[in-house]
This record gives C-alpha cells, structure tokens and sequence, in this order.
C-alpha cells in the first residue's frame, strides 16, 4: 500500500518574497525623498533664504542749478537737475530679478521728481550700478514755504525714494516675491554741489 507523507515546510514561495521586497524599495524610496524635501526647505530658510537689496546713493551731482532770488515780488526762480549714481546689492545667493521700478525724489516729504527704473535682473551676490538724471520739478519744489530758507542757508535736505518688487527664484523650484524698499535722507550742499550726511532705511516684504 503507498503511503502520502505530509508535505515538508519549504521556504515561501517567490512571488511572496518578491512583494516584500517592493515593500521595502518603497519605504527606501519614500525616506529619501523626505529627507530631500527636508533638506530644500532648510536651505530654502537658511542658506537661500531672500535677503532685502541694498541701494545705495553713491554719490548726488547738481550739475545744472541755477537759482534766482526776486526782490519785487519775492519770488524764487529755479532749475535743478541732480545725477544720482546708485548702486543696487543683491546679496541673495540666487539672482534678483525686478520689475520696472521707481525712485522718487521728496523734498520735506513731498515728491518733486522721479526718475524710471527699467526692469533687469542682478546676478548673485553682485551689485548693479545706475546713472540716473533727474530733474528737479521746480514748481513743487518751490510750493514748499521752506525753500527759500534753505536755499539761503545753503543746505537742501533731499530724500530718495526706490521701490523694487520683484522674485527671487530658489534652486530652481521655489519663487518668492520679493518688495524691498529704500528710503535715503542726504544733504546736498548748495556752494560746491556736494552730498553729505547720508542715512538709509531699509524694508522688505516677501
């Protein structure tokens, strides 16, 4: 008479192995990419973290002043137009590219002159230098009752206005708007057409 003998324990069979090992792939493959989204946005707040531009008035020439003082009636005839050389940092590790932009020239917090900045990009960790003309608006500048004091004393307290609004690009996968404004108090000295005293604030928004 034959007799069956029970079926020995074997090792699993293949496709079960297989299937575990999907399994860890799967788990391997999903911890990297955790660890790769971690990794970005720690960069992306530490090392390429956005940074505010830094603009700068290098230097302010009146290379056109001509002022007349009227005795009958008191009156004050003016033509001023200022070269501005400016500088713009961008101290990102990324490259800073901006939209047209503005910078307005205030007089005792009133506007009497602007002057366009065309749109560009800055590269990384660089400066960009501006030669602007602008001309003064003689006008409003001659509304404010304290001109002719000023100009009698010989110092004009000026202030420049740059509003950037922009992005900055992060590794290629992060876009983040950048509005970075600069705001410079600065003295131009009527005798030697010189600037002097020049303190600059900075804001940005991202």
């Amino acid at each position: 008479m034959d007799v069956e003998s029970a079926p020995k324990p074997g090792k699993p069979r293949g496709p079960a192995k297989r299937g575990h090992g999907c399994r860890n792939i799967c788990i391997a493959l999903v911890a990297t990419l955790v660890l790769v989204v971690v990794l970005i946005v720690i960069l992306a707040f530490t090392v390429f973290k956005a940074k505010h531009p830094v603009t700068t008035v290098n230097s302010a020439k009146l290379e056109k002043l001509q002022v007349s003082l009227n005795v009958a009636p008191l009156g004050l005839d003016l033509n001023v137009t200022l070269d501005l050389d400016i500088s713009v940092k961008n101290p990102n590790k990324v490259g800073f590219k901006y939209k047209n932009s503005t910078t307005v020239l205030n007089y005792r917090g009133e506007p009497v002159g602007e002057v366009p900045l065309p749109a560009d990009e800055i590269g990384a960790d660089r400066t960009k230098q501006m030669n602007l003309t602008l001309t003064v608006m003689a006008n409003r500048f001659l509304s404010n009752s304290q001109a002719y004091s000023d100009f009698l004393s010989g110092v004009l307290p000026l202030n420049t206005y740059t509003k950037m609004s922009g992005k900055v690009t992060i590794m290629g996968l992060f876009k983040v708007h950048v509005v970075s404004t600069t705001s410079c108090d600065l003295s131009v000295f009527v005798s030697n057409r010189t600037v002097g005293d020049q303190r600059c604030r900075y804001k940005t928004k991202l």
